[in-house]
């Protein structure tokens, strides 16, 4: 089939049958509901976007195998240029939704996957490649969303999954058939699960042969019976459920996670990737981390481009706009967010082939760029608040602007400068507030520190890539020091 339509998705997503479940009850319409539709929007962006003829070269690409336009989402790198168009199109998609737009996990699932299977198959001589193309092509051509699933809720950290008391604190095999595996646990902070038709699960973490039983990836529908989805609450969340645009701040689009439950599911022998090669579990997380790492150099950039653009509305707005401290703070913004883009293009150029025949970015770049996110997104933040002035956390609501009797007083006293109306001062501080601590700083700020791992595994990865022996000898050489 064709690329899919914004509509056609939204069609799609109603014929599942998804277990979600928020606020203590089941959520039977989640494409209606008030608060999951925005996070909804934001995939349906992806889709829009591509139909565009403006933007078709970064939102979609041609398969070398099947000779197809498909969705950039759903393709493997095969260049440095395919790297680079990643990063741009996901700056874009942060530019156009100011929110997590939700597919990038998959699109990383499937380029990770994609060499890994390749070289389980070259060693144990397996047959998960054959099986992972026939399932990518699948994807391709119904042009899907897919979710990749990695961290599970770990438990006891000073323990291996196998150590643990509760052995479903790591997803893991309960059963193994003729015709497949069934499996157990739980995926933690699942972006977009519940805007997802497919979901590929990996291992979170290195394994060791005692741990065998947890070494699996697989990819299953998001309906399948025994997937259970939990929300997770964000702050302002109920805001978008009380009909009033201007609280929300970004009313359109959103963002949204949930703990994602497996309670006895059953995988068939053809949609499992890995199971059993303990060996080969760290492989496929170094390089799901590396290519997520990656992504965050474009998608938090868009973001970010959003919120200098509006910490500048406020200032103007405000009449602040030629104070030499305010441009100082947006110059300052602007070079720590083109900085974060200037790491995920450095290791989108610097990638290089795997022998599957995809492309792996520059893991110690790609590790330096997460690195980076981890900082600069809450220094952005927090001039951006600044810029906005305390009107943003203490403004009265949109029905107190709405009311007959004490809105001409909202309207009169907070005004700012007179040619801007109350209204959309106070619209451009609630998309500040959204972006700096509403639902929206989920998928900005605090995704900054914690999402593709927390600041240790990069600095681990750093340390790990940094080739400290080849500095130490070139410093030697240099001094003259012969050993």
């Amino acid at each position: 089939m064709p690329l899919m339509t914004g509509k056609e998705y939204l069609e799609s997503m109603r014929k599942l049958k998804l277990q979600v479940y928020m606020f203590g009850k089941k959520i039977e319409n989640p494409v209606d509901d008030p608060i999951l539709r925005p996070s909804l929007n934001s995939v349906k962006a992806t889709y829009d976007l591509a139909q565009m003829p403006e933007y078709e070269d970064l939102m979609t690409a041609i398969d070398p195998v099947s000779g197809k336009r498909i969705n950039r989402f759903s393709h493997i790198h095969r260049s440095t240029e395919d790297l680079i168009k990643k990063v741009k199109m996901q700056r874009l998609l942060g530019q156009k939704t100011a929110s997590c737009f939700q597919r990038c996990v998959g699109m990383d699932a499937f380029n990770s996957e994609f060499s890994t299977t390749y070289d389980i198959d070259k060693a144990c001589g397996t047959k998960y490649h054959e099986r992972f193309l026939k399932y990518l092509t699948f994807c391709q051509e119904n042009d899907l969303t897919v979710d990749g699933a990695m961290t599970d809720p770990k438990g006891d950290r000073s323990l291996a999954p196998h150590q643990q008391v509760d052995p479903d604190l790591f997803l893991h095999v309960v059963e193994r058939r003729a015709d497949g595996v069934v499996v157990r646990g739980a995926k933690a902070h699942q972006t977009g699960i519940i805007n997802s038709q497919e979901v590929i699960v990996m291992p979170t973490i290195a394994l060791t042969p005692e741990d065998k039983d947890y070494a699996i990836s697989f990819a299953v529908p998001t309906d399948t019976k025994g997937i259970f989805m939990i929300i997770g609450r964000q702050s302002c969340d109920t805001r978008k459920s009380e009909g009033t645009e201007l609280d929300v701040g970004n009313s359109e689009f959103g963002g949204v996670e949930a703990l994602t439950i497996f309670d006895d599911v059953f995988v068939p022998n053809d949609r499992i990737f890995l199971n059993g090669e303990t060996e080969f579990a760290g492989v496929l997380v170094e390089r799901f981390a590396g290519y997520h790492r990656q992504s965050y150099g474009g998608c938090k950039v868009g973001v970010g481009d959003v919120l200098i653009g509006a910490a500048a509305v406020a200032a103007d707005f405000n009449g602040a706009a030629k104070a030499s401290h305010v441009k100082d703070k947006l110059i300052e913004m602007t070079h720590l967010n083109e900085t974060l883009y200037c790491c995920g293009i450095a290791c989108s150029a610097e990638g290089t082939p795997t022998e599957s025949g995809n492309y792996m970015i520059d893991l110690l770049l790609a590790n330096v760029c997460k690195q980076n996110v981890t900082r600069f997104p809450y220094e952005i933040t927090r001039l951006a608040e600044d810029i906005a002035g305390g009107l943003m956390v203490t403004a009265p609501s949109e029905k107190d602007l709405r009311d007959p009797k004490i809105g001409k007083y909202v309207e009169k006293y907070l005004r700012g400068v007179h040619s801007v109306s109350t209204e959309n001062r106070l619209r451009i501080l609630r998309l500040i507030e959204n972006l700096t601590l509403g639902t929206a700083a989920v998928g900005y700020r605090t995704e900054s520190m914690h999402g593709a791992g927390s600041p240790q595994a990069q600095r681990i990865m750093i340390a790990r890539q940094g080739n400290l022996n080849m500095k130490k000898k070139l410093a030697k050489e240099i001094a003259k020091i012969k050993e």
